[in-house]
């Protein structure tokens, strides 16, 4: 009995292991070549033990090696929780339940995969990566969704690939990535040549999409350039997050912005700050400012920035569009709002528990319940844009329904995750975002990486988290309409239904020697 306990925990700590190195391969380290060993492994396990694991295993190791994947790659979640007194007794318990939590889809993926373990080599890697993926799907859409940490994340800085997310999405790329990373363990498990001839058709639809990719890249040097009689400037200041729970810097905060983006009376000019500049004030109450943005702003002028709107004893979470009187040309209430940063889920039930959110810190944001694309034109600005909030922009396929815009603006505030890696990872959306939807985006972020990404993921300009900064913009690349944008996730279906049929075509229903 000890030496099967013994065998299994042994199990338990090499499948974990393998989980905490696949976290290496995501932003911002990158390693991608890690998957190759530590998927091929993870399969081939599932495939050498096939005749001794029961369902039960086959859930509790699939489980135990997202546990491992995302207690690696968010463990900076919790530093959100360390700004405020209150929070700290529910560090470890966030540390631990959310990756926990999280690794439930990994656990459905490998407990549903038990019941093709009589298939073919071929038929099971198809299987394999279709359940990953189908569950991965289902962890982006389940609740609000939490799309954060697919595994395609693994190529966030090889764009010569990411091109193919502009025809099928990055629920599709996720789907083929898992394939991908699972090839190598065909060398191992090989029992005919049509696993050799498998893994060369796979490795040429690879060389395929590469060379797509890089040619994309190469015609995107002549696209042409939109001249705009006006420029943007892309605000990244580094105030601390400390200004939440201190309402009267706010002047000071507001004169060091006005002082940092240096407004030309005579330059026609969008000024695009972060999320929740104001601390304290408003959309409301807002123009008891209006003097301030009189005296250091002109009729040449707009500025977008997040800030708090309540309506009707609802609070929003918005983005505003205002010019120097700070007459209000146009606002976006957040729609996909972070479950307790700003929305306590069952509010209810926990709120009576002490619960509250971390960015807000007297009730739960409302969401909006659209996201229209905001017209700058009546405006003398000829320019119109797709608004997002913070981490709207990880979810694929779910931005617009209206792809008619120039651009993106995402604003942002990253300081609750201090220096960690969850900054970096959340910049690598916009890149996915981009290259999907086929747009340039603006990104302004307090204490995070402000940027110009153009609609081939390729950053034109950069502002770094480690110090304040402007970007100045003069013009864009024209945004083109995309395969994916037209008709978004629909695509992931397609592919699904492709693998479903290759998997029954290939597979053997021979009994297990």
């Amino acid at each position: 009995m000890k030496k099967i306990f013994k065998k299994k925990l042994l199990s338990y700590v090499y499948i974990f292991s393998l989980g905490i190195l696949s976290s290496f391969s995501l932003p911002p380290y990158a390693f991608f070549w890690i998957n190759f060993f530590t998927f091929s492994a993870l399969f081939i396990f599932f495939i050498k033990q096939k005749l001794t694991l029961t369902k039960i295993d086959y859930f509790l190791n699939g489980w135990i090696f997202g546990f491992g994947y995302f207690i690696s790659s968010l463990y900076w979640i919790v530093i959100s929780l360390t700004f405020d007194q209150t929070f700290k007794l529910l560090i470890p318990i966030a540390f631990l339940s959310i990756p926990l939590f999280l690794g439930i889809f990994y656990g459905l993926a490998t407990y549903f995969f038990y019941y093709f373990r009589k298939f073919s080599n071929i038929s099971l890697v198809l299987t394999f990566s279709a359940l990953f993926s189908i569950l991965e799907f289902m962890r982006g859409n389940v609740l609000s969704g939490f799309p954060w940490n697919l595994i395609s994340f693994s190529f966030s800085e090889f764009l010569p690939l990411l091109q193919i997310l502009s025809l099928i999405g990055t629920y599709s790329f996720n789907l083929l990535c898992l394939t991908l990373f699972i090839l190598p363990s065909l060398f191992y498990l090989k029992k005919s040549k049509y696993d050799m001839y498998f893994v060369v058709s796979c490795g040429l639809l690879l060389i395929s999409g590469v060379a797509f990719g890089q040619l994309k890249l190469e015609r995107s040097k002549d696209t042409s350039l939109k001249e705009n009689n006006f420029i943007i400037k892309i605000i990244s200041p580094k105030i601390g997050i400390e200004r939440f729970y201190y309402t009267e810097n706010e002047e000071e905060i507001l004169q060091s912005l006005i002082k940092l983006s240096k407004p030309n009376n005579e330059v026609k000019t969008i000024f695009v700050w972060p999320e929740g500049v104001f601390n304290d004030t408003e959309l409301k109450n807002l123009k008891k400012y209006r003097n301030i943005f009189k005296e250091k702003f002109s009729k040449k002028h707009i500025i977008i920035f997040g800030i708090n709107n309540s309506v009707d004893e609802k609070t929003f979470n918005s983005l505003a569009v205002v010019n120097n009187n700070l007459d209000l040309i146009a606002f976006y209430n957040k729609n996909n709002l972070v479950p307790f940063g700003e929305f306590i889920p069952f509010e209810i039930f926990l709120k009576n528990l002490g619960m509250k959110t971390i960015t807000n810190f007297y009730n739960s944001y409302s969401s909006g319940e659209k996201r229209d694309v905001i017209n700058l034109q009546n405006y003398e600005f000829d320019i119109s844009f797709l608004p997002l909030i913070c981490y709207e922009i990880i979810y694929s396929g779910k931005l617009s329904k209206n792809n008619n815009y120039d651009l993106i603006i995402n604003i942002s505030e990253d300081g609750w995750f201090g220096k960690s890696i969850g900054p970096h990872q959340h910049f690598s959306h916009s890149i996915f975002r981009a290259i999907e939807e086929g747009k340039s985006i603006i990104r302004s972020t307090n204490n995070g990486t402000s940027a110009l990404i153009n609609p081939y993921g390729q950053i034109s300009e950069i502002s770094e988290s480690t110090y304040e900064g402007v970007i100045e913009i003069n013009q864009i690349k024209n945004p083109k309409k995309t395969f994916f944008s037209k008709y978004g996730n629909n695509m992931f279906f397609y592919f699904i239904t492709i693998y479903i049929s290759l998997i029954f075509f290939l597979k053997t229903n021979r009994e297990i020697k």
